[in-house]
């Protein structure tokens, strides 16, 4: 009785498992950066080529296909596992613009800035998104500090001025009740208060007509990074607008007592008010100084400056954690300057009487002697202040170049020298 061959199974060679070894790579790579659908379609292009190879030049493949038959199934199966990984790539920010009623034209939105859409974020109670229709607030600004003055200091210094105890119960506290309805329009300008931060924090912004931010590049405050804003259903909230002294902080620290219209000014204040990534604007929820701080350790003592810029700008207080977190932040940055409210009353300025001049009876030169040259202008006295730019144009010095007499951080909002120069 002869004997039966052994049945082989296939022969894996070096190039084998070396290709094996590549794939998996390939496919752990596609998992962790593009989740399941770079995964599936990873996989889906790795098979696709294996087939093809065989298919073509007959030849077993490091896979081990024996035939094309086998091949042909492969390759069928390839591209099915292809068409489900391209059904799990989300929506992208192009199809989710195409949604909306209101957009700029194509030329006025380049391609260059659509990217996948992120998962969306919920807008928070604090910072929601942008009303459907302005509404002007109905009474005007309106802010506790009325020596304004008194901000043009440093922060370390104005916050040796607030007041240190506890919190205040957070009984009674309501967004809209308390602080007025999201966004409205304190200024009078016409825009709603989200619409003027975004674009006064955006770079690079479309609008559509004189308000409505389309698109822009914001220069990530809290983290460092660019986020690239496109209006839209799904996008809109990746870029939010955070109240730095946040609403139910400023309720238990002094709000309470201040009347409707000073409560409405704090919920607009440009000066509390920052474009901020919605991811972390999101983590910071109602925390102050003492439980929360911008990841980017470089913000933060700017950071720190403007709350403290707020609460006395609003009369409002710091617990005991608060004002020692602020004071250790700022012993590492004693120059930082606090910042005034652009809702600060603008000084009287009260023009100066014109005195006629005393004529001088004037003395004759002697022959062949030169007359002495005219004194020059005195200087502007090195203790020169200015409240603010009107009053900086009032007195003909505007623009005001750092180092010159009158010059302050207060009149030079964009930080680059030179105030007041628009």
């Amino acid at each position: 009785m002869s004997a039966q061959p052994r049945l082989r199974g296939p022969q894996f060679s070096t190039l084998t498992w070396i290709m094996l070894g590549v794939s998996l790579v390939l496919l752990l790579v596609a998992a962790s950066t593009g989740g399941f659908s770079a995964l599936f379609m990873t996989a889906s292009a790795i098979g696709a080529l294996t087939a093809i190879y065989v298919l073509v030049t007959g030849h077993r493949s490091w896979a081990v296909i024996p035939t094309r038959k086998v091949a042909a199934v492969a390759l069928a199966g390839a591209i099915i596992v292809g068409i489900v990984g391209s059904s799990l790539v989300p929506a992208s920010v192009e199809t989710d613009l195409a949604s909306t009623s209101s957009q700029p034209t194509a030329t006025a939105m380049p391609s260059a800035t659509l990217s996948p859409t992120p998962t969306p974020l919920a807008f928070t109670e604090e910072a929601p998104a942008d009303p459907a229709t302005t509404t002007t607030a109905a009474e005007a600004a309106s802010i506790v500090l009325a020596d304004t003055a008194a901000t043009d200091t440093t922060a370390i210094a104005l916050l040796a001025t607030l007041t240190v105890k506890g919190r205040a119960p957070k009984t009674g506290y309501d967004r809209s009740g308390s602080f007025g309805t999201a966004w409205l329009d304190v200024d009078k300008n016409g825009c709603d208060t989200r619409n003027d931060i975004l674009a006064r924090d955006l770079t690079g912004t479309v609008k559509s007509g004189n308000c409505r931010v389309m698109t822009g590049t914001l220069p990530g405050p809290y983290t460092g990074k660019k986020i690239h804003f496109v209006r839209g259903t799904s996008t809109s909230s990746l870029v939010q607008i955070d109240h730095v002294v946040a609403l139910s902080n400023a309720w238990r620290t002094g709000a309470q007592q201040l009347s409707q219209a000073q409560r409405v000014s704090l919920a607009n204040d440009p000066l509390n008010l920052l474009a901020v990534d919605g991811r972390t604007n999101s983590s910071k929820g109602d925390g102050d100084t003492a439980t929360w701080l911008p990841p980017m350790k470089a913000y933060r003592c700017a950071y720190v400056a403007r709350q403290i810029s707020v609460k006395a700008t609003y009369g409002l207080w710091v617990t005991q954690p608060e004002h020692d977190a602020m004071t250790r932040i700022l012993t590492a940055c004693p120059d930082e300057r606090a910042t005034t409210s652009a809702f600060a009353p603008a000084p009287v300025v009260v023009a100066p009487v014109a005195v006629a001049p005393v004529p001088v009876a004037a003395v004759p030169v002697p022959v062949g002697v030169e007359p002495a040259p005219a004194p020059a202008p005195a200087p502007a006295p090195a203790s020169a202040y200015y409240q603010n730019c009107d009053a900086a144009r009032a007195a003909g010095a505007a623009p005001v170049h750092a180092g010159d007499a009158g010059y302050g951080r207060h009149l030079d909002r964009d930080g680059d020298g030179v105030g007041c120069e628009s």
